[in-house]
Parts: C-alpha cells; structure tokens; sequence
C-alpha cells in the first residue's frame, strides 16, 4: 500500500496563505486609496468626515501591515519547503582500492596522499636502481620523507628481508628523518620487530586506508624516524 507524502497538505495549505495574503493587500490598498480620495474632495466642508477618514486609514493600514507580514511568512514557508525538497542527498565517497593498482600507479597514489596532507618536493623515484625508496618529500615541518611502497596480495606479507633491505638503505642513502613502509597487505612477526629496532613505520592495508580515508594522521605525525631510533624505546610497528 503506497502511503501519501506527507508533505503535499503543507504546499496545499502554504498556497491558500499565499493567495489570500495576496488578496487582503490588494484590497487594503484600494481601501487607502477611496479614503484618501474621499478625505481629499470634503476636507474644507466636512472636517469631521475628513476625521473620520483618517482614523479609518490608520485601520487599513494596521491592517496592511499585518497583510504584508502574513504574505512574507507565506512566501519564506514556501521557500523553505522547496529548500527542503530541492537539497540534494550527500554522495558516500568510496574507499580507494589500492590492490586494484598496479605497482607504478600505487606508488602514485601514496605521493598523492602525501601531497594531500601537505607534503612538498614531492617525487616518485620507484624503479630499477631505486635503493628501496619508491617516495620522497617533505613533510610539512621540514623533515625528510622516504617512502616503499609495497603492493602485496593478501596472503603475502612484508618479511623481515623487506624491512631489513629498507631499513639498510632508508637512513644511510636516502637521508630519512622518517621512513615508513607502506603496504596492501600486512607484516610478519619479525618484521614489526625490526622495524620497531630500526625506527620504520610500518602501514598496513587498514592503517592505510585510515590514512587515505582521513581517519588517521600521516605517517610522520605518528612518531618514529631517525631520531626516535636514536632515542631507544621506540617501536613504531604496524598501525592498523
């Protein structure tokens, strides 16, 4: 069973006040202007008359100016409903699937995040010859980023080879003040705990989709680094 809108008997009555508002200021106007007439022709013969009229114009004006508040609700009633109707519904942005990329457009994707959350000199250096660095910027404060991104499946973890090959080259080579590895997939046992040693973020696919979603801070406002490292007790591991 189909069930009425609830709003048509509001637009239904918001006209009826509209029309009559209308038709109450046309006829107040007319009023004031036979009585201004009429005061006009017999003002020197009948004062009292003339009085008499203008007490009544004062009436119709009252009454005109009641009219007019009535017709400007009617009229900001009406547009609030079609301000109702007419606003469109907030679209859901879907999550970026990042497993659908291959590994030149992932790397892509994580430069851009990082250029989205204020990132400069930015640059994509992934590729042969590389020394385990796919990404540098840096951050906002002026600390240097470097980046590896890694495009894993699901059932094929970052090893603690991986960490180790990054982290003998992330500092060294690349002048890392950060380092953070990111991926699609998630972590060995190991490697979180070479990276905790070693001063590497590690991002997993839930932590990078936090990341890209808003809902966590950039990896260089989450701690860790070459100076954490320095600092012992550090064990950045896997946000997820």
């Amino acid at each position: 069973m189909t069930m009425p809108e609830p709003s048509a008997p509001r637009r239904g009555r918001t006209g009826r006040r509209t029309a009559f508002a209308l038709a109450l200021l046309a006829i107040v106007v007319c009023g004031v202007g036979l009585t201004l007439r009429t005061a006009a022709a017999h003002a020197d013969e009948h004062p009292a008359g003339a009085l008499v009229a203008l007490l009544a114009l004062g009436c119709a004006g009252a009454a005109g100016l009641r009219g007019r508040h009535r017709l400007r609700g009617a009229f900001g009633a009406t547009a609030g409903w079609r301000g109702d109707r007419a606003a469109p519904a907030p679209e859901a942005v879907p999550p970026v699937d990042y497993t659908a990329m291959d590994a030149a457009e992932f790397e892509r994707a994580i430069a851009d995040l990082c250029a989205r959350d204020g990132c400069t000199d930015v640059q994509v250096v992934g590729g042969a010859g590389d020394l385990g660095a796919d990404v540098l910027a840096t951050t906002p404060d002026g600390r240097r980023l470097v980046v590896q991104c890694k495009r894993y499946g699901p059932d094929h973890k970052v090893g603690s080879q991986d960490l180790q090959r990054f982290g003998g080259t992330c500092f060294t080579i690349h002048g890392a003040h950060i380092a953070a590895l990111v991926t699609t997939s998630d972590f060995t046992g190991p490697a979180l705990e070479y990276a905790a040693r070693g001063g590497i973020l590690c991002l997993d696919a839930r932590a990078l989709a936090a990341w890209s979603d808003g809902g966590a801070p950039p990896p260089w406002r989450q701690g860790g680094g070459a100076e954490g490292a320095e600092r012992g007790g550090l064990a950045p591991g896997a946000y997820s």
